[in-house]
């Protein structure tokens, strides 16, 4: 009976706790996440709509987030979920209000800046914490000193850096982020050289994080640009070696200025484009 009894609680404490998941939990997360991107991503680009029509497997995965233990695993590991965990939580909050009818004239319409808290309001469960995505950004990601990252998350919006049609896997992480820098470099919501106006224009982006930029890449600047703004000197340095030859004799004559570009809230949405 005593024997009955025990099992029985033995039970009980192991739905209430946690389960640690392992590496093989985890990669078959992944991978249900990575066929969700495969499906409905496209040059950065979402079908909301369809991924809202089929919404069970994105759902599932946001759910599995909120039991995972990942503070343990491996640098790799941690960041390749927690940059694949806030991009599925922007792409659930967006199909949670799709399509998207706003009326502030600060945004476009159907940004998902019209979703009330969207970044800084709305909570969600990962790993164990309720975090909004702003606290996954500030808190969580910055902790790994790589301002590669904020580049590597869609952010629902044009601006934002280019949505994956792919998940972040840890044994292949340096050679992803390695990707999102090059990116950058050849996207015009990233970075702009206007040799006609005489200009480099960068992502807002640069701005948000400018402490991480200038701690990581400010001192790999040439010294031609030193008298420069150290993140004027951050961005040179970062983008500079993804440039073509043209461009890059373009910044060797030092003549330019450095200005931010608006960013550009729009939704990142396929449908209709």
């Amino acid at each position: 009976m005593r024997r009955g009894v025990l099992m029985f609680l033995l039970g009980l404490i192991a739905i209430a706790v946690p389960r640690a998941q392992g590496p093989g939990a985890d990669s078959g997360r992944r991978n249900a996440y990575d066929q969700i991107l495969d499906i409905n991503v496209r040059d950065g680009l979402v079908y909301y709509r369809a991924l809202k029509s089929q919404r069970g497997k994105l759902d599932g995965y946001v759910r599995e987030l909120g039991g995972v233990a990942i503070d343990k695993e491996s640098r790799e590991a941690q960041i390749a979920f927690w940059l694949n965990a806030y991009n599925a939580l922007v792409l659930e909050t967006v199909i949670d209000h799709y399509p998207i009818q706003g009326h502030s004239t600060e945004y476009p319409g159907r940004s998902i800046r019209q979703i009330p808290g969207a970044f800084d309001r709305l909570k969600h469960r990962v790993a164990g914490r309720q975090l909004t995505l702003d606290e996954i950004e500030q808190t969580v990601l910055a902790g790994f000193k790589d301002p590669r990252l904020f580049l590597a998350l869609g952010r629902g919006a044009i601006g934002g850096g280019r949505l994956r049609s792919e998940a972040f896997q840890p044994d292949r992480l340096e050679a992803q982020l390695k990707e999102v820098a090059e990116e950058c470099a050849t996207r015009s919501q990233c970075v702009q050289i206007d040799r006609g106006q005489n200009k480099v224009l960068a992502s807002a982006i640069f701005s948000w994080r400018e402490q991480d930029f200038i701690t990581a890449y400010a001192g790999a600047a040439p010294p031609a640009f030193q008298n420069r703004s150290p993140i004027e000197r951050a961005i040179l340095a970062f983008v500079a070696p993804q440039l073509l030859t043209i461009e890059k004799d373009f910044l060797a004559n030092n003549q330019f200025e450095v200005t931010f570009l608006p960013f550009d809230w729009s939704l990142n949405d396929l449908t209709g484009r």
